[in-house]
Order: C-alpha cells, then structure tokens, then sequence
C-alpha cells in the first residue's frame, strides 16, 4: 500500500471505519425508502385506488379507514427516509466532490417534497371520505378520485428529480472507486432512463410498457448499490484521509 501525505495508520483506520459506517447507514435508509416506497405506492394504494371507478375508491376508504390511515403513515415514511438517505449520500460522497454530494441531496429534496404533497391529497382524500360536507360539486366519490389522481400525478412528476439524484450517484460511484466502476454506470444510465421515462409518460398515451423499460436500469442500479453498501461499505482504495491525502492500495 502506497500513501500521499498520509497520517498515522491509526487515523487512516479510523477514518475507513467511520466512512463505512457511514456507507452502511446509507444502504439502510436506502432500503427503508425502498420497502416504505414498495408498501405505500405498490401494496395499500394499489388495495384503496380503484382507477376509473370513483365510487370504488370512496368505499373502500370507507370501509377500511385503518388501511387509508396506514397509507399516509407509509407515504410519510418515504419522504422522511428520501430525506435522510439524501443526506447520508452527501456526508458519504462529500469528500469526493461537494458539487455533485450537494446535487444528490438536493435532487433527493425535492422528490421528498413531491411525495410530501401526495401524502397530504391521501389524507385531504380521507378526510372528504369521512366528513361528505368537505366534497367540492361532483360529490364525494368524485374528490376522493380526483385527490388520489393528483397524489399519482405527484409521484409521476417526481420521478423526474428521482431520476435526476441518480446521475451524480453514479457519477460519484465512478470517481471514488469506492465502489464497482460498473454500479455507477448502470446508476448513470439509469437516471438518464428515469428522466426520460417521465417525460415520455406525460408525451405520449398508453405509454406504460416504454416507461417500464426504461426505469428497468434505475431498478436494477439501486437493488445494487443498496446491496453492496449494506454488506461491503466501501472498498479500501482511494478512501480519503485527514489533511485531503489519499490512501491507494497497491
């Protein structure tokens, strides 16, 4: 093992350490925004929203308020763990470039503000289910409707930022070699996907099956690199140490 202006092997260990720990925490936060985001969007939402059938929804709200009540604290959950796992990757990947750290973070940002504001149409939808005096003209099946049509429509908008934080993710996969230099790629590609796929849904109708190919990457990017941080951290070469040196392994 060579080194640049390193400091003592003490210091060095310690700051792998503390870079690991910080990577293994970011793998975690990542997977809980992927089981939080897997429940809410795919599991309850799929069980309340029936599309095309207002009056379906309001009833199943109605019928099963605890399952509505569990949405919202699901879609709550996404946007607090977007938000933390926004911040680990910049503490992660700050030292690489703070430029690109910052992007990741405020890109995550703003996908947690979006899913934010779906939370609050399924609690607006809940609240109308509950209390028919808060319907706007058309009733309350049609409001309950049209809330959870804007909370879609939010999650879809946000895909655009979603896609957006994992291009510089990937980027700095690829700068710190910290990681597998083909995980960035993949991540890159998949952002780029993402961000396309958003813009394709709303440019053309019966899209679906372009859209989902074209996140397919993005999936198979953050399964990866979700994986690789909870089990391995990061790879010893090029961590950085005190003082901005390097230690490369040979």
């Amino acid at each position: 093992m060579t080194t640049t202006n390193a400091p003592s092997g003490s210091s060095s260990e310690a700051m792998g350490a503390e870079l690991n720990s910080t990577a293994r925490t970011t793998g975690l936060l990542y997977l809980g925004l992927a089981v939080t985001g897997l429940l809410g969007f795919q599991v309850v939402r799929g069980q309340l929203y029936v599309a095309d059938h207002p009056g379906a929804t309001l009833s199943n709200l109605v019928q099963h308020p605890s399952m509505a009540r569990l949405g919202i604290v699901l879609e709550l959950a996404i946007v607090l763990t977007q938000a933390l796992v926004a911040v680990w990757f910049y503490r992660l990947f700050r030292s690489v470039d703070t430029f690109a750290a910052g992007l990741v973070a405020v890109f995550g940002m703003v996908n947690a503000v979006a899913i934010l504001g779906s939370a609050a149409m399924l609690a607006t939808a809940l609240d109308v289910a509950d209390g028919r005096s808060l319907a706007v003209p058309g009733g309350a099946a049609a409001t309950v409707q049209l809330s959870y049509v804007v909370s879609g429509h939010l999650w879809g908008v946000g895909g655009l930022f979603f896609g957006l934080w994992l291009i510089p993710m990937g980027w700095l996969v690829v700068r710190s070699r910290w990681l597998p230099r083909p995980l960035g790629q993949l991540l890159m590609i998949g952002g780029v996907g993402y961000v396309l796929s958003t813009f394709v849904s709303y440019a053309f109708a019966d899209a679906g099956l372009a859209t989902g190919l074209l996140t397919v990457p993005a999936t198979i990017g953050e399964f990866w690199i979700v994986g690789y941080l909870i089990f391995f951290g990061v790879r010893r070469q090029a961590r950085p140490v005190p003082g901005g040196a390097q230690v490369v392994a040979t």
